[in-house]
């Protein structure tokens, strides 16, 4: 063969050599991008039941967001461990969307949520089908060191079905107040209107009613200054809430209860336009 034909054949067979390295390249890397988690440990009680995966299509910011796919009922989460700092508040929030997320059972603390790995935790948890929203978990690290902090589709007491994406983590370091005065925010909801066991019960909360929680209010402010020797005031803000409470949680030891879940779309606006201390919230639940 003639030394100029080897030559073009050598420069084809290189040309080829390269585009099959670019491709294996451009392969590797997306595996890489779907597959990245960052130091994330992926957890599951039903071991090989959920999918974890990066995605690039649905996201809330330029990165890809971090998604679990439960096709079967499961506990699943992402979670990293951090370090803190001895008794000190921390907040981690985060952007969650649910596609069809369905709890287990009626539990409202089965959903996408923030939490703490082998605690109970949590942040509020979602379910059904929502668009991007931002949920927090506020927490006080304690004795502890290092915590486990995950985004997990399930729960500490159940498991769901369906997709959640997580986006946008942060986590913020508080300090504890020195602040003697605590404010609380009091909210009575006038109207409780749900289903229990087909039935439909509705109740409401009298003027009567009103009236004592507000005299009870007055007589809690007085308590906590007395007790305390004038070391501790309390505020109270009471809003009444005209939109019914729908939907109660249930728990096989105590019944039916109000869980965060319940109310929160009636008090969030309120809740994050404030810095309350504790929340009460007060509805009528029998006649």
């Amino acid at each position: 063969m003639p030394k100029k034909q080897k030559t073009l054949g050598s420069r084809i067979g290189y040309a080829i050599t390269l585009i099959i390295l670019f491709i294996l390249l451009y392969f590797a890397y997306q595996y890489y991008q779907l597959n990245n988690f960052n130091d994330f440990v992926r957890s599951e009680t039903n071991l090989y039941t959920s999918n974890f995966k990066r995605d690039k299509e649905i996201k809330y910011s330029d990165k890809r967001s971090y998604k679990i796919e439960s096709p079967e009922y499961n506990d699943a989460m992402f979670y990293k461990t951090i370090k803190v700092q001895k008794n000190t508040p921390y907040k981690i929030t985060c952007m969650i969307k649910t596609q069809n997320v369905v709890a287990e059972t009626e539990n409202s603390g089965i959903g996408a949520q923030i939490a703490v790995e082998g605690t109970t935790e949590r942040s509020i948890a979602i379910s059904g089908t929502q668009d991007w929203q931002e949920v927090e978990l506020i927490f006080n690290s304690k004795d502890r060191e290092e915590v486990n902090i995950g985004f997990r589709l399930g729960g500490y007491l159940g498991k769901a079905t369906g997709e959640a994406w997580f986006s946008n983590f942060k986590i913020e370091e508080g300090t504890a107040s020195n602040n003697s005065n605590w404010e609380f925010a009091c909210f009575i909801f006038q109207t409780t209107d749900v289903t229990i066991d087909g039935k439909e019960i509705k109740l409401n909360v009298t003027q009567s009613d009103i009236n004592d929680i507000r005299n009870t209010i007055d007589r809690f402010k007085d308590s906590c200054k007395e007790l305390s020797q004038g070391k501790m005031t309390a505020n109270v803000d009471v809003y009444q809430i005209n939109t019914p409470i729908t939907k109660l949680s249930y728990d096989n030891e105590f019944g039916y209860y109000v869980a965060p879940e319940d109310v929160e779309l009636q008090i969030k606006d309120t809740i994050s336009q404030n810095d309350y201390d504790h929340i009460f919230i007060v509805m009528r639940l029998r006649r």
